[in-house]
């Protein structure tokens, strides 16, 4: 507000890994929570949140309000949401909201949720910011009522704000946001301004326009690929076809030979192709030849990894979650299920290919423009590439066309890359690093390949007795900088959530992994550990429930006791899709409920079956995330979770061969096409609760509501993803 700063304009040694770099970066991070579990639920504790409106908050002579957004926004809509936050406790115009993305500082904009590390992910963008913003609006109103107060000597609290607009009706004065900012920014800032009730709120709560809705329809938003610096050089890199190769050798005579081709140099994870242009660089890519050493890489195919999975799932494993004894238990059943669930390897595949520009700056400090996920981590990797301190490595965050974690690495390895080339071009012009879509597809990094294998028991009168569970797959955080504070006793929190914490009222449970080791890279898809945990848990149920004789939702109901805010969501989905209706021959519904990211999600699904397909009709949702900020953005968030996910509910997977990625492009790894798109339903729980997130919830519940469905509408259990819906028959 206060602050007068001005937005940067811009025009629209490492461990080689396959794809990407493993930097030491373990200083870098002091300490790292990506979910704070009961913390998250039960909002951030005010009192020990600074208030700072200089750090968030710029008001213009022209009465703008900039509101300084320290997340990224990769299509989630954050901006907005967090935008209203702050200029509800202002008291802003709406009309006069701008936002701004937050330089690269810790120190300011760190997501109180992770720790000291400036980032984004986890669904807590608005959970971590809620008090932090309301506070930062609530303290510049209270200083522009400051400055009001001091010109006109009036009492303070005769003074009103809304509409940008500081008003004093006794004396019939008034002034604009701009005609007080500069007058107020001299003023002390307060400690603990007084937060607005939410009897007052004019904009939470509203289904508000997103601010950045003009922009990426007109084509004036600033994306990392629009960048363009002068002198402007393009940048591929050619990385080893397995994971874990590296460069034996390599003869650039030909590649040097194709026009634009301006030089090439060896980095960490490969052979950079530095050009005038994007298409140069690819075409002086294909001429390079590469002899690659293979000798400790992955050369395996889905099939034996998958094996190797199986073979593990025969015993017991480490375990990270356990009540009573279920293997007794199980011993003294009325009935045992047993059952096995795969997933395959999933790719990002976000709109936006990775890419960055970084140029030399005057001073001797760097600039890089990027769809920056994690700025803490990008900005120390970089430095330490190029031989200075953080302070020097400036990020300008555009805006980001997807992610679903992808940007969020955990090596920063795209930014790494861009540090790396420039670095080994000589530093002479800005080099724009791009990654094409066959580079992301096949040399990127994955959701794990899962398997788990379930026993559960049931008495005679169909309640669960015992339930003994293990899963085989990858950690994500075994080996990452992240890895002391995450993973404790051996065991990936990210690996087990959704399923070691479960709400289920299961008095003998067993819950245990095998941390599978193979050299594909592995990372954060959108809803982590939970995008297989829900499936497992939720067809298991389903599974037991017709096993008892019981009706799905009933049954889920008896087993939540404990969760009223999961059973409320189970509720309102079930009645809103009209749950217990007669379905019509070959049709049926199936429902899913679970909790992630603080988040409680329930879906029912309508599929029709015929000869081997199987059309997902319709999906009405239940969602509790605490105080809904903007109503449109959650339902727009729950859509795009159905529209994200329901591909690799259907199709999607990627598979090795030889060790080697077989889906390069949409061709083979097809996104969910509009005429696949079911009609979907989302209905808000209204709460007076601290907001949490949205962005990842919608995803787990999909699939096991879809499984579900399939198996109401045909008698057919399809538990492994994608499902094969090859042997379906309507009912």
């Amino acid at each position: 507000m206060l602050n007068v700063r001005r937005p940067i304009q811009t025009p629209p040694s490492p461990r080689p890994n396959r794809r990407g770099f493993l930097v030491g970066a373990g200083a870098i991070v002091v300490a790292f929570r990506l979910d704070a579990g009961p913390a998250r639920a039960a909002g951030l504790d005010p009192a020990g949140i600074k208030a700072d409106p200089n750090a968030f908050v710029r008001i213009g002579a022209d009465d703008t309000v900039t509101v300084v957004i320290k997340h990224l926004d990769m299509g989630q809509g954050n901006t907005t949401g967090l935008a209203t936050i702050l200029a509800d406790e202002l008291g802003a115009d709406w009309s006069r909201v701008r936002t701004e993305f937050a330089p690269a500082d810790a120190s300011r904009y760190a997501n109180l949720l992770m720790g000291p590390i400036q980032g984004t992910g986890g669904s807590t963008a608005v959970a971590n910011s809620w008090v932090q913003l309301r506070k930062a609006g609530a303290a510049a109103r209270e200083m522009l009522v400051a400055a009001a107060s001091f010109q006109w000597r009036v009492p303070v609290a005769e003074i009103t704000v809304a509409d940008g607009i500081v008003r004093h009706a006794a004396s019939n004065r008034q002034a604009r946001f701009g005609e007080l900012a500069a007058s107020a920014a001299t003023l002390p800032v307060p400690a603990e301004p007084r937060l607005k009730d939410p009897s007052e709120w004019t904009l939470i709560g509203k289904p508000l326009a997103r601010l950045d809705s003009k922009a990426k329809t007109d084509g004036s938003a600033v994306y990392a690929l629009d960048i363009r610096r002068p002198g402007q050089v393009t940048a591929v890199i050619a990385r080893a076809p397995c994971f874990g190769g590296t460069v034996e050798s390599f003869d650039a005579a030909d590649a040097r030979k194709v026009p634009g081709v301006i030089d090439v140099v060896q980095v960490p994870s490969g052979v950079a192709v530095i050009a005038k242009d994007t298409w140069s660089a690819m075409q002086g890519r294909k001429a390079l030849k590469v002899t690659w050493d293979e000798s400790a890489a992955e050369t395996r195919s889905s099939e034996a990894i998958l094996a190797e999975y199986r073979e593990k799932a025969g015993k017991p494993g480490l375990t990270a979650s356990k009540r009573g004894e279920p293997e007794a238990a199980l011993k003294g059943a009325a009935k045992v299920i047993e059952a096995e669930f795969t997933f395959p390897y999933l790719a990002h595949a976000a709109m936006e290919p990775l890419n960055a520009t970084i140029e030399k700056a005057g001073d001797g400090g760097y600039d890089v423009y990027a769809g920056f996920q994690f700025q803490t981590v990008e900005q120390a990797t970089m430095a330490a590439l190029l031989g200075v301190t953080p302070d020097k490595v400036r990020l300008h965050t555009t805006w980001a066309g997807g992610s679903f974690g992808r940007r969020a690495t955990p090596t920063a390895d795209y930014a790494a890359e861009t540090a790396a080339v420039f670095k080994a071009s000589g530093e002479t012009a800005p080099v724009h690093l791009v990654w094409t879509r066959e580079d992301d597809m096949t040399g990127g990094y994955y959701r794990p390949s899962v398997f788990h294998k379930v026993r559960a028991g049931l008495d005679a009168k169909g309640a669960i007795v015992g339930w003994d569970h293990v899963m085989v797959g990858k950690s994500i955080m075994i080996g990452s900088p992240f890895e002391a504070m995450i993973v404790k006793d051996g065991i990936d929190a990210t690996t087990v959530e959704g399923a070691s914490d479960t709400p289920y009222a299961l008095a003998a449970y067993r819950f245990g992994v095998h941390n599978g080791r193979e050299g594909v890279p592995v990372l954060w898809w959108r809803s982590v550990g939970h995008s297989h945990t829900a499936h497992v848990m939720e067809v298991m149920i389903d599974d037991l429930a017709h096993a008892a004789g019981a009706d799905p939702v009933a049954y889920r109901l008896g087993l939540l006791a404990g969760a009223p805010r999961l059973a409320g969501v189970l509720r309102l989905a079930a009645d809103k899709a009209g749950w217990g209706a007669a379905q019509p021959k070959g049709s049926g519904l199936g429902v899913a409920v679970h909790e992630s990211f603080g988040s409680y999600v329930a879906m029912v699904a309508q599929v029709s079956a015929a000869e081997g397909h199987v059309k997902v009709e319709r999906i009405v949702a239940a969602v509790d995330v605490g105080v809904a900020v903007n109503p449109d953005v959650i339902r727009a968030q729950v859509e795009g979770a159905v529209g994200f996910a329901l591909s690799s509910v259907l199709r999607n997977r990627i598979t090795l061969k030889d060790g080697q990625v077989q889906e390069a492009n949409f061709d083979a790894y097809e996104p969910t096409r509009i005429s696949e798109m079911p009609k979907v339903e989302v209905h808000i729980v209204s709460s007076a609760v601290a907001p949490t997130g949205i962005g990842e919830p919608g995803v787990p519940v999909l699939a096991p509501a879809i499984a579900n469905a399939v198996f109401a509408a045909t008698g057919q259990r399809l538990r492994s993803l994608p499902l094969d819906l090859s042997g379906t028959k309507g009912a």
